[in-house]
């Protein structure tokens, strides 16, 4: 529901036991843009921050840790029936109940249609209340053992930034949940002001959903492919191969793969995708070029196979893409 300036509304839940960090993410990345109304909702006679003597969200035992502010609700729990985005931050003691108040306005967030974004253990909040069942969720790598032992209806993912399932996205930690929010932005006004926003924080483009929260290996500097995917990048347009990469690297073909997968989460060919598909994107929304073009610049090759991959893995076609974030409509 739009406010009566025509901004999309973000309500932050600030269940008992919040983490404020999470809160001050979320209020933080989507105040960055004039698009966004955005305000904290709960109940004013609970306690919701954290409490630093109940240790630390990654039981390392340093407490209070997380407290970055001390956060209070602004508006009631009621206010959520006017967001159009709704964002559960994560909490302390997840295996702990959430007042049935909390649930219930959940619920009915989700039955009217809106957009939910649970981080970290807040995930485990929006299980209690029934949303997750029958659907694909994923949490900080601490908690997917927890959180499938307490709800085996839950379809848990292992190691994922995020997952998005219909209208509701599921988030891993603090970092992650950055991600999600970009990712709503770019949903919602584009790559082009999503990079924008993601500069103000001083963070990094908007990240796949399917990349890992860690790797178990870490990679040495000096064997980083950070110059092959620069290469990717400037020659976007070109046919390109998995030889072709690993020649770059100076890497046979296998020591490549393996390589980049640990860097990226993903299979060369797939992040190359996906660089195609971004590069077209922020084409459509900045330029006045035409389809045959932008799919020659971005290594599609023919308008119609630019199309037909272009809605499948965005959603909507070019032109409809286009005409809801493109310069013009924008400006």
């Amino acid at each position: 529901m739009r406010s009566g300036d025509d901004k999309r509304v973000v309500a932050i839940l600030a269940v008992p036991r919040v983490y404020a960090l999470d809160v001050s993410i979320a209020a933080h990345v989507f105040g960055q843009h004039p698009g966004y109304r955005v305000f904290v909702c709960g109940d004013h006679g609970l306690d919701a921050v954290d409490d630093p003597g109940n240790g630390s969200r990654d039981g390392s035992g340093r407490a209070g840790v997380d407290v970055a502010a001390d956060i209070r609700p602004t508006r009631s729990l009621a206010d959520l029936g006017c967001a159009d985005v709704v964002v559960v931050p994560g909490y302390e003691n997840p295996q702990s109940p959430i007042p049935e108040e909390y649930l219930k306005a959940l619920r009915n967030c989700v039955e009217r249609g809106a957009r939910v974004v649970a981080v970290c253990t807040g995930v485990f909040a929006l299980a209690a209340g029934g949303i997750l069942n029958g659907k694909t969720a994923t949490t900080h790598w601490r908690h997917t053992d927890q959180l499938r032992s307490m709800y085996p209806e839950v379809d848990v993912v292992e190691n994922r930034l995020f997952v998005e399932d219909g209208a509701i996205l599921t988030s891993a930690g603090a970092g992650a949940g950055l991600d999600a929010c970009l990712h709503v932005i770019q949903d919602d006004f584009g790559t082009t002001v999503a990079d924008d926003v993601a500069k103000d924080v001083v963070f990094s483009s908007v990240r796949g959903a399917d990349e890992p929260q860690y790797v178990d290996v870490l990679t040495p500097t000096r064997a980083s492919l950070h110059a092959t995917r620069e290469w990717v990048i400037e020659n976007i347009g070109s046919p390109i191969t998995v030889q072709q990469m690993a020649d770059h690297s100076l890497l046979s073909r296998r020591t490549f793969i393996r390589r980049f997968v640990s860097e990226t989460g993903m299979p060369p060919m797939h992040w190359v995708a996906r660089q195609r598909i971004l590069g077209a994107r922020r084409l459509l929304e900045r330029s006045d070029w035409s389809i045959e073009r932008i799919a020659g610049a971005t290594g599609f090759g023919t308008a119609a196979n630019f199309r037909a991959i272009f809605r499948r893995e965005v959603g909507v076609p070019p032109s409809a893409y286009r005409k809801a974030h493109g310069a013009v409509d924008a400006a």
